[in-house]
C-alpha cells in the first residue's frame, strides 16, 4: 500500500476562508450524495479523500488519527466512528457536490435518514472483501424507498487480501441486472495495477502517488466488466438496444447519456472502484458523480414544485444541531424557491411565520457566511426557535407540506438517576435540547415509578447521549433497568369492619363502616353503597370513597397500585357529635388494611403485545428466544418486505429488557420490533415473590 503522506497527488496549500468560498450553483450544477453504508467500510474516509481530490482541505483527514473534517465532534473522535450526519461541499468540474456523509453503525441510524432525505443521490460504500453487508442493504432500502438513485463504491482496493470482484458479484447476486461496472481495477499479481474506467475505455495507474494514463489493458476480467456495463447501458434505451442486438459498439457520448438517465430513473446502478486511505481512483470517481448523478434539477418535482429559486418557497429541515454555546443550527434542503436572511417563512406544522436568522454554508465544523440558498441546495439558518426536523418551511401564500423523515423508533429504555441532588430538572432540559437535535431520543417521566426514562436505539446510542449530557451540558448521569410498573388486585370476596374511635378529651373522632371487598374488570376502584336505614349518613359516603381511594394508591403486598376492586360499603355506624368526613376516611383505609391481606392478594404483571421482524433464517432463534421470555406466540407469517417474517407474541414487559440487543445479534442487525402494553396478568409465583421480596429490601433501604 502506498503511504499517502509520501504522495503528492494535490499539492499542499494553506487552508483559509478564502478556499472555502463557493459561489452561487444552479440547481442544474448542484449533486447532493449521501454517503451510506455499513460501519467500518470506510464512508467517512472516502469522504475525506472527495474533499482533499478537490482541494477543498490541505490535508488527508483520517478517522484513526481523530483529524477528519467530517467526524469533528468530540464523541465521534474519542469512538474512531460516525455517529451523526455531517455535510459539506466541494466545487469539482463546474458542478457544486454537497457531500452528506451518514452513520454506518446502527445505533445511529437516524442520522441515515436524515441524510437520504436531503439527497438526490445515495452513494452506498462497501469494502471490497465484504460483500453486500447489511449497512449496505439498508442504505439501498432506504434510498429505494425515498426513490432516489442509487450507486456503489467499493473501497480499499489498494488493501492485502481484498477482492474487488468478489464484492462486486455479492452486490450483483443480491441486486441484480440494474448494476453497472463503471470504475474497476486490473489486477497484476494480486495488487491494483490500474484503474480502468470502462465508459471512457482508459485505464489509470495511481502507483507512487502519481495519476499517469496507460494502455488499455487486456483482461479477461476486464472483458466480462465490460459486457455487464454494455449490457446494462442498453437496458435503458431502445436505441441502444437496437444497436446492441446489432453487435455495434457504443460511443464514449452513448454510454454517459445512458449512465445519466438511467442513473437517473434508477434503471442502472453504477459500481465505482477506489481506494480512500491513498486517493486512488476519487478523481475519477468526482468525474462519475459529476457526469452521471442526477443533479437537484433532474430530481425536481416534490408536491409538483419545479426545483426553481424564483418559485414559491418550500424546503425541509433535514436536521438539527443544539449547541448550548453556538446556538440552534437548523439544515435546510430547498426545493423551490430560496431562503434568505429577510425570508418570511411560513411553518406548515405549527402554522406561524418563522423570521429567518443568519444563513451559513457548512463543511464540518468550519462555517462560511452565505447570502441565500436557492433551490437544490442545502444550507443551515441559525436561531430558529420554533423549526424542529422534519418541518418545512413554505410561502404562506401557498402553505405546503414535504414528505417528513421516518426515523427508526427507540427500543432501548434506561432509568437516570442523576449523580449530583437537584440536578434532575437541569438533567430533563437538557434531554429535551438533545430531543431537537436527535428525533430518535424518547424522553418520558413515569409518574407511577417516579423514575426518568430515557430510549434511544442501542446501548451505544445512549452511551453517546450520557456523554453529552456531561460534555455539552455539564451534567452527569448513570442508567440503570428500569423499574417496571406492576399492579395488585384480589381474587377472593371478604366482608370487614373499619372502625376509628379516638377520645382525647373535649371532641373525639369516631367513623365506623362494614366494606366488602370484591373482584372486578377494572383499572380503578369502583365503589358503591348499600346503606339502609342511616347507619351510616350520606354526607359521609364521599369521605368513605375518598379514602379508599388513597388506600389502593398503595397495595398490600409490594406497594403497587392496586386494580380491579370493588368495595360496597353495606353498614356501619356514626357518633353524633364525634364523626367526622376525616374519621370516616381513616374508618375506611382500616378496612382497606384489614380486608385485602384476607382477599387472596395477588401481583400483577403488565403484558405487551410483540411484533418482531426479521430474515427468514432466523424465525425459528427468535420464537425461541421469545418463549425463553414466557411469551406466547399468536402468529407469525411473511410481512410486507420481502424475505422478512412476521412473528406477533404477547411477553411480559418485565423480560424485554436486552430484548432489542439479542434481536440486532442475532439478524445481524436487520431484525426490529414493536411492543405495545396490552393488559396485565397474575405474575407466576416465583416472579411475585421476586418482586415482593425486592420491594421489600428498597424500603428497608429507604428507611436507612
Amino acid at each position: 500500500m502506498v503511504n499517502f503522506y509520501a504522495v503528492n497527488l494535490n499539492a499542499q496549500r494553506r487552508f483559509d476562508k478564502e478556499d472555502f468560498f463557493l459561489k452561487a450553483y444552479n440547481a442544474k450544477d448542484i449533486r447532493n450524495i449521501a454517503i451510506a453504508g455499513h460501519g467500518g467500510r470506510g464512508k467517512t474516509t472516502l469522504a475525506e479523500a472527495m474533499l482533499y481530490t478537490a482541494k477543498a482541505t490541505d490535508r488527508l483527514g483520517r478517522v484513526a488519527d481523530g483529524t477528519t473534517v467530517l467526524d469533528f465532534d468530540a464523541e465521534e473522535k474519542k469512538r474512531k466512528a460516525t455517529v451523526s450526519t455531517a455535510v459539506a461541499a466541494i466545487e469539482w468540474n463546474g458542478a457544486k457536490i454537497n457531500i452528506i456523509d451518514t452513520p454506518g453503525l446502527f445505533d445511529f441510524a437516524g442520522g441515515m435518514s436524515e441524510g437520504i432525505r436531503a439527497a438526490d443521490s445515495v452513494l452506498i460504500v462497501t469494502a471490497a472483501g465484504s460483500g453486500f453487508d447489511v449497512g449496505a442493504e439498508k442504505a439501498l432500502k432506504a434510498a429505494n424507498a425515498r426513490g432516489i438513485s442509487r450507486m456503489f463504491a467499493i473501497t480499499r482496493c489498494d488493501a492485502d487480501n481484498t477482492d474487488f470482484y468478489k464484492t462486486f458479484a455479492a452486490i450483483k447476486d443480491a441486486v441484480g441486472g440494474a448494476i453497472c461496472p463503471v470504475i474497476v481495477p486490473y489486477m497484476d499479481g494480486g495488487k491494483v495495477a490500474a484503474y480502468v474506467n470502462l465508459a471512457s475505455r482508459k485505464a489509470f495507474d495511481y502507483s507512487g502517488g502519481e495519476k499517469k494514463e496507460v494502455a488499455m489493458p487486456s483482461d479477461p476480467q476486464l472483458d466480462e466488466m465490460l459486457d455487464i456495463l454494455t449490457e446494462a447501458v442498453a437496458s435503458s434505451d431502445d436505441e441502444l438496444m437496437e444497436k446492441f442486438f446489432a453487435g455495434e459498439t457504443f460511443t464514449r457520448e452513448e454510454i454517459i447519456k445512458a449512465l445519466n438517465s438511467g442513473v437517473s430513473d434508477g434503471s442502472v446502478i453504477p459500481v465505482y472502484a477506489c481506494a480512500g486511505y491513498t486517493c486512488e481512483a476519487i478523481d475519477m470517481l468526482l468525474d462519475e458523480i459529476v457526469y452521471s448523478a442526477p443533479s437537484a434539477a433532474d430530481k425536481a418535482g416534490e408536491n409538483g414544485l419545479p426545483c426553481d429559486e424564483n418559485g414559491p418557497l418550500a424546503a425541509i429541515c433535514f436536521k438539527t444541531i443544539a449547541d448550548p454555546f453556538v446556538g440552534k443550527m437548523s439544515f435546510f434542503k430547498v426545493v423551490s424557491g430560496k431562503i434568505t436572511p429577510d425570508t418570511p417563512a411560513y411553518n406548515s406544522r405549527t402554522e406561524e411565520s418563522e423570521r429567518m436568522g443568519k444563513i451559513i454554508t457548512l463543511r464540518g465544523s468550519k462555517q462560511e457566511d452565505a447570502s441565500c440558498i436557492p433551490a437544490g441546495d442545502i444550507g443551515v439558518v441559525t436561531k430558529l426557535a420554533g423549526i424542529k426536523t422534519g418541518d418545512t418551511v413554505c410561502s404562506a401564500k401557498n402553505p405546503i407540506t414535504l414528505e417528513g423523515i421516518k426515523f427508526p423508533t427507540p427500543c432501548l429504555s434506561m432509568a437516570v438517576k442523576v449523580r449530583k441532588k437537584g440536578d434532575e430538572e437541569k438533567v430533563a432540559a437538557s434531554l429535551l435540547r438533545l430531543l431537537e437535535e436527535d428525533p430518535t431520543i424518547s424522553f418520558v417521566i413515569n409518574k407511577e415509578t417516579r423514575e426518568q426514562i430515557l430510549s434511544g436505539l442501542g446501548e451505544q446510542h445512549l452511551d453517546v447521549i450520557v456523554s453529552k449530557l456531561k460534555n455539552k451540558f455539564g451534567v452527569e448521569v448513570d442508567l440503570s433497568v428500569p423499574k417496571v410498573a406492576y399492579r395488585e388486585s384480589i381474587r377472593k370476596k371478604v366482608e370487614v369492619q373499619g372502625r376509628h374511635k379516638k377520645q382525647s378529651g373535649g371532641h373525639g373522632q369516631f367513623g365506623d363502616v362494614f366494606i366488602r371487598f370484591e373482584p372486578c374488570e377494572s383499572d380503578d376502584l369502583v365503589f358503591a353503597e348499600e346503606v339502609v336505614g342511616g347507619s351510616v349518613p350520606k354526607n359521609f359516603f364521599p369521605a368513605v370513597e375518598k379514602g379508599l381511594r388513597d388506600s389502593v394508591k398503595k397495595g398490600v403486598l409490594a406497594g403497587y397500585p392496586m386494580v380491579g376492586i370493588k368495595a360496597t360499603l353495606y353498614d356501619g355506624s356514626y357518633h353524633p357529635v364525634d364523626s367526622s368526613e376525616m374519621a370516616f376516611k381513616t374508618a375506611a383505609n382500616i378496612a382497606y388494611k384489614n380486608g385485602i391481606p384476607q382477599a387472596n392478594p395477588v401481583i400483577l404483571e403488565p403484558i405487551g403485545t410483540l411484533k418482531a421482524y426479521m430474515p427468514d433464517e432466523n424465525l425459528g432463534d427468535i420464537m425461541g428466544d421469545v418463549t425463553k421470555r414466557r411469551g406466547r406466540v399468536l402468529g407469525m407469517g411473511p410481512s410486507d418486505e420481502p424475505k422478512i417474517q412476521e412473528l406477533i407474541a404477547e411477553v411480559p414487559m418485565g423480560e424485554m429488557g436486552d430484548f432489542s440487543t439479542v434481536l440486532r445479534s442475532v439478524t445481524a442487525g436487520r431484525g426490529w420490533f414493536t411492543l405495545e402494553f396490552t393488559r396485565y396478568e397474575d405474575a407466576p409465583p416465583v416472579v411475585a415473590q421476586k418482586v415482593i421480596e425486592e420491594a421489600k429490601a428498597n424500603e428497608a433501604e429507604a428507611d436507612k
